[in-house]
């Protein structure tokens, strides 16, 4: 018996599919979330501030994404992180390794490692949006890969100053806020207190009425 043109293309696409489902559920299911925001405490120890960095590594900050850690053969995408920090104090002449790293994360397309090309998105900005703090972190976290951590939440560099930390607006030694200029015929700024009350201004004596003139004589 010949069996139909049409039931034999039916029955191919019922095998096809009953085989591609088969498959699709032996492959692990992953539900994909979006990234937890990560709290930063303000009494974060270096220690603790490594550990954070390292979770926003793998999770918010998406680094490892485009970079590897460890990764001994390329093709690189972007450098391997292995030993990043030693590299970092050589990278560009005058730049320690967290103003490196700093910048490395804020302008990453003002210097590009010899080899690759550009391509690393600003990290303090969307889609990513990491917070000057979350950056800290990241920072004492890179400085252990190769070194030794030395950041805190009060390290300062080139496109951040932590509150209250020196050179701060606010902040002991800080220059003062420049004076407001008064407005064209504002009354003057009064004098401090020397603890003696105010003296009145003097007010000018009026001019004397002008006599009455003398009758003339007949």
């Amino acid at each position: 018996m010949t069996v139909p043109h049409t039931a034999r293309v039916g029955l191919l696409v019922l095998a096809a599919t009953s085989f591609y489902t088969y498959v699709g559920q032996m492959v692990p299911q992953k539900e994909v979330l979006p990234p937890q925001e990560t709290v930063i405490r303000a009494d974060l120890t270096t220690d603790e501030m490594v550990k954070v960095g390292q979770e926003i590594m793998n999770g918010k900050g998406l680094c490892f994404t485009c970079h590897t850690l460890g990764k001994t053969k390329g093709p690189f995408r972007f450098p391997d992180m292995s030993g990043v920090d030693v590299r970092a104090k050589t990278r560009v002449p005058g730049l320690s390794d967290v103003e490196y790293f700093a910048q490395s994360i804020y302008e990453p397309e003002k210097f590009i490692v010899p080899g690759f090309n550009p391509g690393m998105p600003v990290i303090n900005k969307p889609p990513i949006g990491l917070t000057d703090q979350e950056i800290l972190c990241v920072i004492a976290y890179l400085q252990t890969l190769g070194g030794t951590a030395t950041v805190t939440l009060q390290t300062a560099h080139h496109y951040y100053t932590p509150p209250g930390a020196p050179g701060a607006p606010g902040a002991p030694g800080a220059a003062p806020a420049p004076a407001a200029a008064s407005a064209p015929g504002a009354a003057p700024a009064a004098p401090a207190a020397t603890g003696a009350p105010p003296t009145a201004p003097a007010i000018p004596a009026a001019a004397p009425a002008p006599a009455a003139p003398a009758k003339g004589t007949r």
